[in-house]
């Protein structure tokens, strides 16, 4: 295979953060996408200039002209159309969280690795020039030894995420797995791995204090890292509007790097010194991530994040929310 054909589910997540970067990189093209409504998919066909559309998903992942299989839905059916699209022998890469739960993120990794179908995570901060940058900080030891890595996402409960609760899949446990915490925390907690490697020892909890949806909406943990690294970790949903914040701060013996997952600039403080250092919003945040991925399905690069990275996320957030991976 020199070319990879990718389908893709057609969310508002792939309205600009990926849709559109499949027909950007090499050796790729988007050809056709799905979506139950069969209006709104034909409409996004037509908006994004892609040949083909489907609103049954079985359909599409035996199209002939599709090689490949990009997974945009809620994490409640990642599982079933990922095994769908693997034993159609075409490679899958598939949105964060995982899956709905550890045990289907476990079983897609195994039928991927006995099948012999790539399988690959879309944790596509990782490969962003900005924590690429923060990782090259680290490596080369800019802030010293590290000591202390603390991270505090904090939104109100009207926050985009939030929002018409109600009409929220988000903050649905049958079909995210979770409240907020588990569609945002993936990317910050997939970064620590990234970064620092496997944690040593692990603990959290959480709670529902404003009761307005079936889900956790405070969350605490906390990890022992590699080189005796500690981190601690907080996410609230109910905050007012005034406190909202997105900090990741890693403090070393010789100063510090702050930035915000969610964001676009790193200050770097160093004995006192602080220098900002900013980077141009990507117009497909994505992008860098699925150029990756395609070359990783076309035998040219290793895999940019596998299933073992990403499940190491999804049992992270089970101990902190619920005592146990």
């Amino acid at each position: 295979m020199d070319h990879s054909d990718i389908e893709s589910g057609c969310g508002n997540v792939t309205e600009f953060k990926s849709g559109p970067a499949f027909n950007k990189v090499p050796n790729s093209s988007l050809i056709a996408v799905m979506r139950r409504d069969a209006e709104k998919a034909k409409d996004y066909a037509i908006r994004h200039h892609v040949p083909k559309w489907y609103q049954d998903a079985s359909a599409l992942i035996n199209d002939p002209e599709v090689t490949a299989i990009y997974i945009a839905t809620p994490p409640n059916v990642h599982e079933a159309y990922a095994m769908e699209a693997m034993r159609a022998g075409k490679p899958v890469y598939v949105e964060k969280p995982m899956g709905l739960d550890v045990a289907a993120c476990y079983r897609m990794k195994e039928f991927s690795e006995k099948s012999g179908v790539k399988l690959s995570v879309a944790h596509y901060r990782r490969a962003l020039p900005m924590f690429l940058k923060i990782k090259e900080l680290i490596d080369q030891k800019a802030i010293g030894d590290i000591r202390l890595v603390n991270i505090r996402l904090l939104q109100p409960d009207q926050s985009v995420m939030v929002a018409k609760t109600s009409e929220n899949w988000r903050v649905d446990p049958s079909i995210s797995g979770g409240g907020i915490f588990y569609d945002l925390a993936p990317h910050q907690l997939d970064l620590v791995y990234y970064f620092f490697g496997k944690e040593k020892s692990s603990c959290g909890i959480a709670s529902n204090q404003a009761g307005l949806y079936p889900a956790e909406d405070i969350v605490c943990g906390s990890m022992l890292l590699q080189n005796n690294i500690l981190f601690n970790g907080l996410w609230c949903f109910t905050v007012p509007a005034n406190l909202e914040e997105d900090l990741f701060e890693i403090i070393g013996s010789e100063g510090r790097i702050c930035f915000p997952v969610f964001g676009n600039t790193i200050e770097v403080e160093i004995q006192g010194k602080k220098e900002q250092i900013s980077f141009d919003k990507e117009p497909h945040i994505q992008q860098h991530m699925i150029e990756k991925v395609v070359a990783y399905f076309l035998g040219n690069e290793t895999n940019p994040c596998t299933a073992s990275d990403a499940i190491q996320s999804m049992e992270l957030m089970n101990q902190f929310v619920y005592g146990k991976k």
